[in-house]
């Protein structure tokens, strides 16, 4: 799936987002929430734009649904959804910038962090700081920043599906529990 043309597709409907953004606040969703709906994902990404044609909501969908099957992959597959490398390193400084504001987003209108772990926290407020990156970047120095960056976002964000999603995974085995 090509970040261009995704990102082509939300431009066109005025969403006010990136494909990086969009992708982040999928991932952030599904961290919380495995079995989150994309039509959920999809008013969020769409709520203030032109409709989307069945065509481009269907590829969207599919960028949703394919970030779903990454996440849960035992292969580390998951990638986040950035522009190709041969773009401008600020281009993508700046796409992930907005990958981690979605995907703060996504988290915070997933769940209510009180009861995540300290480690999980911690990993979220790295992520914040990761979103005011000076995205003047350029040599070599700079790139190689980037790829560490993206790398720790990679681990960080399987990490934390494993412990969001088994934080609210017992909270709702707790309500049962209480209920019972």
């Amino acid at each position: 799936m090509s970040y261009n043309a995704c990102n082509s597709i939300i431009v066109q409907s005025d969403a006010e987002l990136s494909a990086a953004e969009a992708h982040g606040l999928a991932t952030g969703l599904l961290c919380i929430n495995e079995q989150a709906d994309s039509a959920y994902w999809l008013a969020e990404l769409l709520q203030d734009s032109d409709s989307v044609n069945d065509e481009n909501q269907y590829v969207l969908v599919r960028l949703f649904e394919e970030t779903r099957r990454l996440l849960g992959s035992d292969e580390f597959e998951f990638d986040l959804f950035l522009p190709e490398d041969d773009t401008s390193l600020v281009e993508q400084v700046e796409a992930l910038k907005s990958w981690c504001r979605g995907f703060l987003f996504g988290i915070g209108s997933g769940a209510s962090g009180a009861k995540w772990p300290k480690e999980a926290r911690d990993i979220l407020k790295d992520i914040a700081e990761f979103t005011k990156l000076d995205a003047n970047a350029e040599g070599e120095e700079d790139e190689q920043a980037f790829m560490e960056i993206t790398e720790y976002l990679r681990s960080a964000v399987l990490l934390l599906r494993d412990e969001l999603g088994n934080s609210s995974r017992d909270d709702d085995d707790i309500d049962d529990d209480f209920i019972d």
